[in-house]
C-alpha cells in the first residue's frame, strides 16, 4: 500500500516538474503562435536559424547562426544568401526594459561587413521592435542634419522557423566611416597625444560595464558608459574623468555669460539635439541613451548625438520636456544649466529658423511613406503577439503626426531666451 502511494506521489511530482519545464520554455520562446500567423508577404523577410535551433536567451553571449534575406519583390532591396545557402552570423538579445517584454529585440553581428537593404556595409545591426516614435525621431534626425543618424528599414523576421513579427533593422551606434566617422583610439592607449579624441560615450541611467560615475552637482551623479574605446588604460581613465569633471564645472558656472563650457561642447550640435528632444517630447533625451562623441584634433569638441531610443509622450506641452513630470523618476543632465546660457539660446533660435517650418514639415510625408505600407505586417505582428489590433499602422501614423504638429507649434511660441 505504502509502496503504491509512494509511486503515485513520484508520478505526480514528475508531472509537475514537466509542467514547470514547459512553462519556462514558453517564457523563453514567447507565447504560443496561432497557426495562421505568418509573414504578410508585403515587405522583405529576414530568416535566421541559430545553431541547433537554440533559443536566444542572453544579452551578452552571442549564438552562432545563419541568415538569408528575401526581398519579397522589393526592387530596391538586394537578396542576401538563400534558404539552401544561408550566410553566417551571430545573434544575442539587447536592451534593458525592452528585453523584459514577450517580443524581444536583438543584436546581430554578420560574419563580414555587408550592405543591408540599401544601408552602408557593416557587421553590426540591431533588430528593434517597431514604433512610430522610431520612425519620427530618426527621420527628424536626418532632416535636422545631425552629424549622423542611424538608418533603419522595416523587415519581417522568422527565427528558427517561428514568425516573430515586424522589426526595424537598424544601424547601431559605432565609430566607423559609415557611421560615427571620427578617429577611433585604441584600447589601452598610453600616448597622451592620442587620448584627447576618438571617444564615443553615453550618459547612462543603468548600471553596466565600462562606466565611470562622477558628481555632476551636489544633488546627483553623472554616469558615463564608454563605448569606444572599451578597455581603458589608467591614463585614459584619468583623462576621461578629468575631462567630464571640467565639463561639469564649466556648465554649472554661476556666471551664465561665461564661454568656458563652449571650449568643450559643440554648441550647435547641442542645440539641434535639444530641439529634437523637445519636438519629440522625449523625457529621456538628457537622461539616458544620451550619446556624445569627440574626434581627435586641436579644435575638436564633444558633439551631441547620435540620437537613439526615442519616445514621444504625446501630451499637451506646458513646459520644456526636461522640466515636465513623467511616470518615473529621471534626471535631466546638464540641460537645466545649459539653457540659461545666451549662446545656447541664440544657437537654438538660429537652428530653429533653419528647420522650421520648412524642413521639419517634410516629416509628415516621411512618416506616411514609411508606415502606411506596413499595414499588413503590423496587423500580423499584433496577431502574433496578442497586441491591440486597433493600433494599426494608419492609427499610429496619425497619432504621431498629431503629436509632432502640436509640439512644433508649442516650441515655436516658446523659444528659450537667456535671462541675462
Amino acid at each position: 500500500m505504502f509502496h503504491n502511494m509512494g509511486y503515485k506521489v513520484l508520478i505526480v511530482l514528475l508531472l509537475l516538474f514537466a509542467a514547470m519545464s514547459c512553462t519556462e520554455d514558453k517564457d523563453i520562446n514567447g507565447p504560443s503562435v496561432p497557426g495562421d500567423v505568418s509573414i504578410s508577404g508585403t515587405i522583405p523577410v529576414l530568416y535566421i536559424d541559430t545553431e541547433n535551433g537554440a533559443p536566444v536567451v542572453s544579452k551578452t553571449e552571442y549564438l552562432d547562426a545563419a541568415y538569408w534575406l528575401d526581398p519579397m519583390g522589393a526592387d530596391d532591396v538586394e537578396p542576401l544568401g538563400t534558404e539552401l545557402a544561408p550566410l553566417p552570423m551571430q545573434i544575442r538579445g539587447r536592451g534593458h526594459s525592452s528585453w523584459k517584454g514577450a517580443k524581444k529585440p536583438y543584436k546581430i553581428k554578420l560574419d563580414k561587413k555587408t550592405e543591408m537593404m540599401g544601408m552602408p556595409e557593416n557587421k553590426h545591426w540591431a533588430l528593434l521592435k517597431p514604433s512610430e516614435n522610431t520612425v519620427a525621431g530618426l527621420s527628424m534626425g536626418e532632416l535636422m542634419d545631425m552629424a549622423w543618424t542611424p538608418g533603419f528599414r522595416p523587415v519581417e523576421v522568422v527565427l528558427n522557423g517561428d514568425y516573430i513579427g515586424l522589426y526595424f533593422l537598424t544601424e547601431t551606434i559605432r565609430i566607423d566611416k559609415n557611421r560615427v566617422d571620427i578617429y577611433e583610439q585604441q584600447d589601452g592607449e598610453t600616448n597622451p597625444d592620442l587620448i584627447k579624441g576618438g571617444w564615443l560615450v553615453e550618459v547612462d541611467n543603468y548600471k553596466d560595464e565600462c562606466q565611470i560615475t562622477i558628481p555632476e552637482n551636489s544633488r546627483w551623479n553623472l554616469t558615463l558608459r564608454y563605448h569606444s574605446p572599451e578597455d581603458l588604460s589608467d591614463l585614459q581613465l584619468q583623462w576621461l574623468t578629468d575631462e567630464f569633471n571640467a565639463i561639469n564645472a564649466a556648465i554649472y558656472s554661476t556666471d551664465k555669460t561665461s564661454t568656458e563650457w563652449e571650449r568643450y561642447i559643440d554648441v550647435e550640435s547641442m542645440a539641434r539635439f535639444f530641439i529634437l528632444q523637445e519636438v519629440m517630447d522625449n523625457p529621456d533625451g538628457f537622461h539616458g541613451s544620451f550619446y556624445l562623441h569627440k574626434d581627435l584634433g586641436d579644435d575638436a569638441k564633444w558633439v551631441a548625438g547620435p540620437i537613439w531610443d526615442l519616445v514621444c509622450y504625446n501630451r499637451e506641452k506646458t513646459d520644456y520636456t526636461f522640466k515636465m513630470k513623467v511616470h518615473y523618476g529621471f534626471t535631466p543632465h546638464w540641460i537645466g544649466e545649459i539653457i540659461q546660457y545666451g549662446s545656447f539660446c541664440t544657437s537654438v533660435g538660429e537652428v530653429w529658423g533653419d528647420v522650421y517650418p520648412g524642413r521639419l514639415s517634410e516629416i509628415f510625408d516621411r512618416i506616411d511613406d514609411t508606415m502606411l505600407p506596413l499595414g499588413e505586417a503590423w496587423k500580423n505582428d499584433a496577431q502574433r503577439w496578442g497586441d491591440d489590433p486597433s493600433q494599426t499602422a494608419q492609427h499610429r501614423a496619425d497619432r504621431i503626426k498629431t503629436a509632432l504638429r502640436r509640439n512644433m507649434e508649442w516650441f515655436d511660441r516658446h523659444l528659450p531666451a537667456s535671462k541675462k
